[in-house]
């Protein structure tokens, strides 16, 4: 059985501290990306949600090396990664398990209610699986 993808919910760049006022600038400016006034505080991770127009958002996070969420080598959630909703974390997680492929869970530091998963694709990129909260 496959994970049940819903949507894609965020693309998410790491940057350099230092330059995430430049991102918000460039994507506010240049695309008229409106930041989402409802980002949550994450210790240690400045940054911005920026609304895209289909309603997922680009997540500009600052860091610089390791963030203090890392759950080891190749296990930090604050990497450029891709985030999809999927219809369950406890399927996915499952799923992954039977599959045989290494994931790691990360409660949400800004949202206690919320769980996500991440996992590395072939090629090494980073994603992202969550769940809406109404689900």
């Amino acid at each position: 059985m496959s994970i049940q993808v819903r949507e894609l919910h965020h693309v998410g760049f790491s940057v350099p501290k230092q330059l995430v006022g430049p991102m918000h600038d460039f994507y506010r400016q240049v695309f008229g990306l409106p930041a989402d006034p409802g980002r949550w505080h994450i210790p240690g991770v400045p940054g911005y949600f920026l609304e895209m127009p289909d309603a997922t958002q680009l997540h500009i996070m600052g860091n610089d090396g390791v963030s203090p969420y890392a759950q080891g080598e190749g296990r930090d959630p604050v990497c450029n990664h891709l985030a999809l909703t999927v219809a369950s974390l406890e399927q996915a997680a499952e799923e992954l398990r039977r599959r045989g492929i290494d994931f790691f869970g990360q409660r949400n530091v800004a949202a206690a209610e919320l769980s996500q998963l991440f996992v590395r694709d072939p090629a090494g990129n980073l994603l992202e699986l969550r769940q809406r909260q109404d689900d």
